[in-house]
């Protein structure tokens, strides 16, 4: 199984910015498709960005609603690494932020199709 490790989160005021890395261990079809997720304290898991593998989707992306303008995910195929470029962020934003891998050759937001997950990086924006 794919480890990913997560690095990046911190603490930013409201309208800052961060930039949120993940390290795979390796890339293999495993890493297809790589994606955000964050969980906030009482909330479920939900979807922030995806990217798909350039060889397959042409390095197709896809987002959430509440974070299209404001985020970009990218990847570095070289360093089997995706990122996750965070503006203008709103106290909402405040959560754990995790790291998902997919063999999926398709974007997909749903959680459980993910078979590799980071430990996940803590996000606070004060308001």
């Amino acid at each position: 199984q794919v480890q990913l490790v997560e690095s990046g989160g911190g603490l930013v005021q409201a309208g800052g910015s961060l930039r949120l890395s993940c390290a795979a261990s390796e890339r293999t079809f495993s890493t297809n498709v790589m994606g955000w997720f964050r969980q906030a304290p009482g909330q479920e898991r939900e979807f922030v960005a995806a990217i798909a593998a350039i060889n397959w989707s042409g390095g197709s992306t896809s987002y959430a609603d509440s974070v299209k303008g404001r985020f970009t995910i990218s990847r570095d195929s070289a360093k089997n690494t995706v990122y996750l470029q965070m503006n203008s962020l709103k106290a909402e934003d405040t959560a754990v932020y995790y790291c998902a891998a997919t063999s999926a050759m398709i974007i997909t937001t749903i959680p459980s199709t993910y078979k590799s997950w980071g430990q996940g990086t803590q996000v606070t924006v004060s308001s």
